[in-house]
């Protein structure tokens, strides 16, 4: 019989809203392994590791620590315990050093101040052990999204994990930083930790983890050594269909230029610039794709582009119209639909309903709105068929977008987005954060779009999506675009990553040749 660390046993969780995240959840983790928990949005798995670290209690069901049965009351008692946990958003002060994030919380003292000397050297320590080399004096907001990375887990580490939970590790990481982080990851289970990987990303899951295990609506569906496993088999039970990875897209014939970007500069608050001389044009019927680390400027382009900064050098138009001096809804009347990189902070009003959201963009209309009163049974009608046709979990219309999962709630950013028929997309981490069968139904509706003639612009860190949805493809480096490819085929993945980190630009003579020639 196999000794595990954890047991959890019969796990539910009720919210007092009447949503049950967990029905009847059953995982078990040996000492020393990798062990994925994979699962679509929605399924309970955020929710079952918020009560492995402390953060939610369960309704009902067992945990059991080292063959005893334990309650963890809190992420203190998890942290005593010796679970950390690395979330997908970084805990991090970007004004702070890399060792003053790291004893938050643990300061070592020397009479009434905070002994940094001594923080130092405990951290230079940790860092020989593990062999994860930063620099203890670097200020955060200086990293490199994979030091970063480091950083998390290197907090966790000073902490005294012995279990770690890894929330999408690799979401905005190169495939270089990528491998380097399972190479650091296979070091620490060599080093005697057990690791806790949740990820979407099924090759990663095959390439990392020793097992996995597959939550489906608030159900274990199993667990499975990850060695007897394809793809494609995992996929099928968490979705219960095949899903494909890979798209096969139609030749795509390019129309007019509908958006142009010409000679573009932004500089930030300190006067530095944050974008410089960006050149590219977006044609009818064809997917642009812009890859790069997260920071190096494709969030101030594509504030830019959807008219929320104002104070830039050069020009962008819509068709042949500027839209410098456009509102943000004179924009959206010219065509322009949006899916927004944050979908809580932009993409919905997450205390309104369903149908409410998915009438955001268009309530003026004289489809809905005679100019005095709604017409509630168009209203009511359309988010149906909206909700239906593109697959939104949920009670009702009316239910609270705030109870949905992250991938639902997506699917309703996508839903009011794509369903105007827009003659430009502009797409900014479409799938971020859902499972892969809500990130297929995304990239189809997106090819949809472009079959029938809508312009896309494709923002994703994620290099597998980029590549395989887009027809051309940019690159941007600290703000700089540093390579263009008008076919994608032209490259591949490792290449890219090579062009993301910098470490490897086209000259400016061929962008501007590949630019010229779209």
């Amino acid at each position: 019989m196999d000794n595990y660390i954890l047991e959890l046993k019969n796990i539910m969780k009720l919210y007092n809203n009447g949503v049950v995240a967990n029905k009847k959840v059953n995982f078990e983790l040996k000492e020393g392994e990798i062990h994925a928990i994979v699962g679509e949005n929605g399924a309970g798995k955020s929710t079952l590791m918020k009560i492995l670290f402390g953060m939610e209690q369960p309704t009902s069901g067992e945990i059991f620590f080292k063959g005893k049965k334990t309650n963890i009351e809190g992420s203190d008692k998890a942290i005593e315990m010796g679970i950390g946990m690395v979330h997908q958003h970084f805990m991090l002060v970007p004004s702070f050093t890399i060792a003053q994030n790291m004893i938050l919380g643990m300061e070592p003292k020397k009479g009434i101040s905070i002994d940094y000397n001594k923080a130092t050297d405990m951290i230079k320590d940790l860092i020989k052990v593990y062999n994860l080399k930063v620099d203890p004096n670097m200020k955060t907001e200086d990293l490199s999204v994979g030091m970063k990375q480091k950083v998390e887990i290197l907090k966790a580490l000073l902490r005294g994990a012995k279990i770690l939970i890894l929330d999408e590790p690799t979401a905005v990481l190169t495939p270089q930083e990528t491998d380097e982080l399972f190479v650091q990851l296979k070091k620490l289970k060599e080093n005697g930790h057990t690791i806790i990987f949740i990820s979407h990303k099924l090759r990663e899951v095959k390439s990392i983890c020793d097992r996995v295990t597959v939550i489906k609506k608030g159900l274990t569906m199993g667990t499975y050594n990850v060695s007897d496993m394809t793809e494609q088999e995992i996929s099928n039970i968490m979705i219960g269909r095949d899903v494909v990875l890979k798209y096969d897209k139609r030749k795509n014939e390019k129309g007019e230029a509908l958006l142009k970007v010409e000679n573009l500069s932004y500089k930030g608050i300190e006067g530095n610039y944050i974008l410089k001389d960006i050149n590219f044009t977006l044609n009818r019927g064809n997917i642009l794709g812009i890859a790069g680390i997260e920071g190096n400027g494709q969030r101030e382009l594509i504030s830019i582009i959807t008219g929320n900064k104002k104070n830039y050098e050069g020009n962008v138009f819509l068709g042949e119209k500027s839209i410098q001096k456009l509102s943000i809804g004179e924009i959206k009347n010219y065509g322009m639909s949006y899916i927004p990189e944050d979908r809580m902070t932009d993409g919905v009003a997450k205390e309104a309903f369903i149908m409410e959201n998915l009438i955001g963009n268009r309530y003026k209309s004289s489809e809905l709105n005679n100019g005095l009163l709604f017409d509630m049974n168009k209203i009511n009608k359309l988010s149906e068929e909206l909700v239906s046709s593109y697959d939104v979990v949920c009670k009702d219309i009316e239910q609270k977008v705030e109870s949905l999962s992250g991938g639902n709630i997506q699917k309703i950013v996508v839903a009011r987005e794509c369903s105007i028929d827009p003659e430009v997309l502009i797409a900014e981490q479409p799938t971020r954060g859902v499972d892969v069968g809500a990130a297929h139904f995304i990239h189809e509706e997106i090819i949809k779009l472009r079959d029938d003639k809508t312009a896309v612009l494709l923002v994703s860190a994620d290099l597998n999506e980029a590549m395989e949805l887009s027809d051309s493809l940019i690159v941007m480096f600290e703000g700089k675009i540093v390579a263009y490819f008008e076919d994608v085929k032209e490259t591949d993945e490792e290449e890219l990553g090579l062009y993301m980190l910098g470490i490897k630009r086209q000259s400016e003579e061929e962008i501007r040749r590949a630019i010229d020639e779209c």
